[in-house]
């Protein structure tokens, strides 16, 4: 599979300010917010979901801010994954890439399939894997051209997604104050009512925890971007102090107003997908202020949010098998980058994965259902891999003589941020299923943890292939840029 080094290795800074705040922005606004927070507070009342998001709003604010304070001193298109072989253990960076770029090759297959079935609101009779298909050309097209049309693709498909969260929430006020939705206020009753806040007590509000860190995974995705910025050191960290805002504005102030104006015992807010538009909780707040195309505007902004994730996974995955390829992790061909500094290998090798696995989704759904339970818990494993390699780089930092103020950029509360964070993440990882503990139903448990067992075969197959051991702090390779990660300007 390998082939001879070509010497064009080099990736391009193509990604403006204005991208990677714009990425930042809108990379966790998906489904997550636009159709699962009504099932969030169903479970758990508005309190109870309002917490969970809060906490894991925080969490993420911390994880985003190790990665910044890395991603500014050295900015590596591997990002975590490098991190993990620099910073810790190059076991560690193995599994870490392979994981990463194994959910994202996955979640590409899960997201054209879902813009299938979003189109089909509009054209029932159209058989869905034609859209499929559609999309996942139009995504391979986007990131084959150049990095800097990946940017601008994402840059305003995050403005659609910014803007319609900006009316819903304006929309929403108007109901809560009685100006749009009858002439009698909503007013905050629902928050109170029956066994609001909190419904069920600390185990649905836990049960909750795992759906608000789904939703939250793809902010991540901004230290990827690090290595394919015009100018890291300014704006990686302006995109990394977006994120807590957006967390709070978007998702914190969505989940009130959803709750204010929908009592939690509401079923429509009880299973939605994106196969019935009409429960998305987004579509009834604007139903009720008298939108009669309600549904087809929130079809239209969850069809960008499907493809945005799909594009955005392409461009992640696709990233990492280039990285993996540069630490020799990986067969050199996928390290090569065309005249446009596009890996175009790893491109192409990613979406023939991405498309493998859709077509297994249509004529092997057992295989289909495995490969989605396998990467189920990869992106929380990811996270966990940024907070070690963070915890690790500052010491090794202070080891080598450094001083903090040499960092241009500083992460929030350290070490209490990366600890904090990935304490949580352990907790969301143990936590996914404890009921089928409880009662020994290991096929359940089987399905659910699957990437934990995936992710240890990867780290100790390369550990005792290569005789790997954690990084002494004082070799540890703190040089910001090397010869073989060099960028094109």
């Amino acid at each position: 599979m390998a082939t001879q080094d070509s010497g064009n290795n080099q990736v391009k800074r193509g990604l403006k300010t204005r991208h990677l705040s714009m990425i930042a922005l809108g990379g966790s606004i998906g489904t997550g917010l636009f159709i699962a927070s009504g099932s969030v507070i169903h479970q758990a009342g508005p309190g109870g979901a309002l917490v969970a998001y809060a906490i894991m709003g925080m969490m993420v604010f911390f994880l985003m801010t190790s990665l910044g304070e890395m991603a500014t001193y050295m900015p590596l298109t591997g990002s975590f994954a490098a991190y993990s072989t620099k910073f810790v253990d190059p076991a560690l960076g193995f599994a870490m890439g392979w994981n990463y770029w194994f959910n994202w090759a996955i979640t590409i297959a899960v997201e054209i399939t879902t813009a299938g079935v979003v189109v089909n609101f509009w054209l029932p009779h159209v058989p869905s894997w034609i859209f499929s298909l559609i999309t996942l050309v139009l995504i391979f097209a986007i990131n084959a051209l150049s990095v800097s049309t990946f940017g601008e693709a994402e840059y305003w498909m995050a403005i659609i997604k910014i803007v319609t969260v900006v009316i819903f929430l304006i929309v929403g006020l108007f109901i809560i104050v009685g100006i749009l939705g009858g002439s009698k206020p909503v007013g905050f009753s629902n928050l109170t009512y029956k066994q609001a806040p909190f419904v069920g007590g600390l185990a649905p509000m836990l049960g909750v925890f795992l759906v608000a860190g789904f939703s939250f995974q793809g902010t991540e995705l901004i230290g990827i971007t690090a290595g394919e910025s015009k100018d890291p050191q300014t704006s990686i960290p302006k995109a990394i102090k977006s994120t807590f805002w957006r967390i709070l504005i978007f998702y914190i102030l969505s989940i009130f107003v959803i709750a204010c104006v929908l009592p939690y015992t509401s079923h429509n807010l009880l299973g939605s997908s994106e196969a019935d538009i009409a429960m998305s909780p987004f579509t009834l707040v604007f139903k009720r202020a008298g939108l009669a195309a309600a549904a087809s505007v929130m079809n239209a902004v969850i069809l960008t949010a499907v493809v945005s994730s799909a594009n955005s996974g392409l461009y992640a995955s696709a990233r990492m098998l280039y990285s993996l390829s540069l630490e020799g992790y990986a067969p050199k061909i996928f390290k090569i980058t065309n005249i446009r500094g596009i890996p175009m290998y790893s491109v192409l090798g990613t979406t023939i994965i991405g498309a493998l696995t859709f077509l297994t989704g249509i004529f092997g759904p057992r295989v289909y259902e495995f490969l989605i339970a396998a990467s189920g818990l990869t992106g929380f494993i990811a996270w966990l891999g940024i907070a070690i390699s963070h915890l690790r780089f500052r010491r090794a930092f202070i080891a080598q003589g450094h001083s903090v103020s040499e960092l241009k950029y500083h992460a929030a509360w350290f070490p209490l941020g990366p600890i904090l964070a990935l304490v949580l993440c352990v907790l969301v990882i143990v936590g996914q299923d404890l009921t089928a503990f409880a009662k020994l139903d290991w096929a359940k448990i089987g399905i659910t943890y699957m990437s934990v067992p995936l992710f240890a075969v990867l780290y100790f197959y390369y550990k005792i292939r290569h005789k790997t051991h954690v990084i002494p702090l004082k070799e540890v390779d703190l040089i910001p840029k090397t010869k073989s990660e060099s960028f094109e300007e």
